[in-house]
């Protein structure tokens, strides 16, 4: 299979269930609720050294927040509930709660909610209201008042779809996948929780040589291990590769954030394959297979 003359090969990404938080924090300006939404999602790449994956869904109008103000909704994923309800605590308390301007809001509709009690932090001070139809706690603080809500829904969503960008140079590549994760920032609740949304360093599970390690250096896809791995997936003039991890609130919007980004990244010179990483399907319950991702 090919797009825009790149080789599409005929793969899946391998996807896990993963309880997932939405968060919409707002505040006087974009800058001051980006500020917060990065501190809140900070050290969350991956939960096999991280205590959550987390990162920014989107930026909202001030048509699409609770109080009319600029905003950003983040994401916050974990494989427990009880540790899902810990970080939203923590994060929201530690990085939102202390940021200046800013205000907190609900951004998933679920069934199932956790409540977030900040409002302990007014020390008798606070009091309910209402901002935009909903029940609010306003916490008096040095600066005015934080406005927050205290119950936040929480669903299964989809963890570790991915994409692998495989092209001649490390700037070729960087800039593919600097394409694809723009292109997936639009779609409407998916993160790409790495750096920028990038994995430079992306992993197998386990070590062959250090068995105390959780995950280690995927060899295979090493352009400089070439030609000293056998199993190796690098292509002759391929010489760097870089992988998108993409989670999201349903299996669709992770396949809609594949797609987007794998016809963003093929529009860059120089890219030659893009892929995915599995597991050859005994760990994740989801599938999702590049053909079908962009309709090939």
């Amino acid at each position: 299979m090919e797009l825009n003359g790149v080789e599409i090969e005929d793969t899946f990404a391998e996807a896990f269930p993963i309880k997932v938080a939405r968060v919409v924090i707002t505040a006087v300006t974009e800058r001051w609720a980006e500020e917060a939404a990065r501190e809140a999602t900070g050290f969350a790449t991956s939960v096999i050294g991280c205590p959550a994956e987390a990162g920014i869904d989107m930026m909202l109008s001030r048509a699409d927040t609770p109080d009319g103000r600029p905003g950003v909704a983040i994401m916050i994923c974990h494989f427990k509930k009880d540790g899902m309800k810990a970080q939203l605590i923590e994060r929201l308390g530690e990085c939102v709660l202390t940021a200046p301007t800013t205000a907190m809001f609900n951004g998933l509709e679920a069934e199932e909610k956790l409540p977030v009690k900040l409002h302990f932090f007014g020390d008798g001070f606070e009091y309910e209201k209402e901002v935009g139809g909903r029940k609010v706690w306003a916490i008096p603080m040095m600066e005015g008042e934080f406005i927050c809500e205290e119950e936040y829904g929480v669903k299964t969503g989809v963890a570790g779809g991915n994409l692998f960008i495989l092209a001649k140079n490390q700037m070729s590549a960087l800039a593919a996948a600097e394409n694809a994760v723009s292109a997936i920032r639009c779609v409407e609740g998916t993160i790409t929780p790495f750096p920028g949304g990038i994995v430079a360093s992306g992993s197998k599970p386990g070590s062959h040589k250090y068995k105390f390690m959780h995950a280690s250096t995927n060899e295979r896809y090493c352009p400089t291990l070439r030609d000293k791995v056998e199993n190796t997936e690098i292509p002759e003039g391929v010489n760097s590769v870089y992988e998108i991890v993409i989670n999201g609130v349903s299996e669709e919007a992770v396949k809609e954030a594949m797609r987007v980004g794998i016809e963003a990244a093929v529009k860059v010179p120089d890219v030659v394959k893009i892929t995915a990483g599995n597991f050859g399907g005994k760990l994740g319950k989801y599938q999702l297979r590049l053909k079908d991702v962009l309709g090939l």
